[in-house]
């Protein structure tokens, strides 16, 4: 469906946190992302919302552990639109050269965020599928629209540009029709899809904890930043940690912690972590 919302939000729910999946892959960081929110005792509803092209098998684990399903579709953008936002123009009008996104990063799919805006909820946590939430972060949900994290992994220079991986928001349908008239300008190029976008969209942009969405890069790049007690939710910006890549064994602590989560087994108190030496 690309429109409507299923099936019907439960009785009496009006906060939710959620999560976009488009593949098997972001399905997979979605399980270990909803364990690791049930794990907090949160009282709110935990929302999925998923591509018809999810392969259901993917998605059964994520109903299991109590997750609303609601399935969606990519935005009616125009053929320009989804021209200049393809991938192959996209990535080499604007190159990733800080970190590397793996294959199956379709920047179009990043746009359908925007869908959460269409729920049936008064108040929305948006977490990305590659986030663990180590602590209850229910306090967002009375944070106002739009509070986000900023996009901290290498410098203070990090400060003035916003992360789009985990943000409060207040569905709405006039909002969504604005975002879309604005979204699908003549000529519009967002540089860095959803994030670009939310910051042009959202300018006083209120700027939460960098505690609320740590990135991951900050573990080698800032570590005199981390300190696991203070984290609340871990982002793994760039890289996931079900993938085979070049910087695994620097954040092999963060890896294996993201496994525990996704397996549900041996899951350490992450507040006993150590820092980066």
């Amino acid at each position: 469906m690309t429109d409507g919302l299923r099936p019907a939000k439960p009785a009496g729910s009006a906060r939710s946190y959620v999560t976009l999946v488009t593949n098997a892959d972001f399905a997979l960081g979605a399980k270990a992302l909803i364990r690791s929110l049930k794990l907090t005792g949160t009282t709110a509803d935990l929302c999925v919302l998923h591509t018809g092209g999810v392969d259901p098998a993917a998605l059964t684990p994520l109903a299991r552990l109590g997750a609303r399903l609601v399935e969606t579709g990519l935005l009616p953008t125009s053929d320009a639109f989804n021209a200049a936002h393809a991938r192959d123009r996209i990535h080499g009008l604007a190159p990733f050269t800080k970190g590397e996104k793996p294959a199956f990063h379709t920047p179009l799919d990043n746009f359908c965020k925007l869908r959460l805006w269409q729920l049936d909820y008064d108040r929305v946590v948006f977490l990305d599928a590659d986030t663990l939430v180590l602590q209850n972060i229910d306090r967002l949900f009375d944070y106002p629209e739009f509070s986000a994290a900023p996009n901290v992994y290498e410098s203070l220079a990090d400060f003035h540009r916003l992360n789009s991986g985990v943000f409060t928001a207040r569905p709405s349908a006039a909002t969504f029709e604005a975002m879309l008239a604005r979204l699908d300008a003549p000529g519009a190029f967002w540089r860095r899809t959803d994030q670009t976008f939310l910051q042009d969209y959202f300018p006083n942009w209120h700027g939460l904890p960098v505690f609320d969405n740590m990135l991951q890069y900050v573990w080698f790049n800032l570590p005199e930043l981390w300190n696991w007690p203070d984290i609340r939710v871990l982002h793994f910006q760039y890289e996931k940690p079900w993938q085979d890549h070049a910087k695994a064994d620097r954040l092999r602590p963060l890896i294996e912690l993201w496994r525990a989560y996704e397996s549900g087994e041996g899951i350490p108190d992450p507040a006993n972590l150590p820092n980066p030496a």
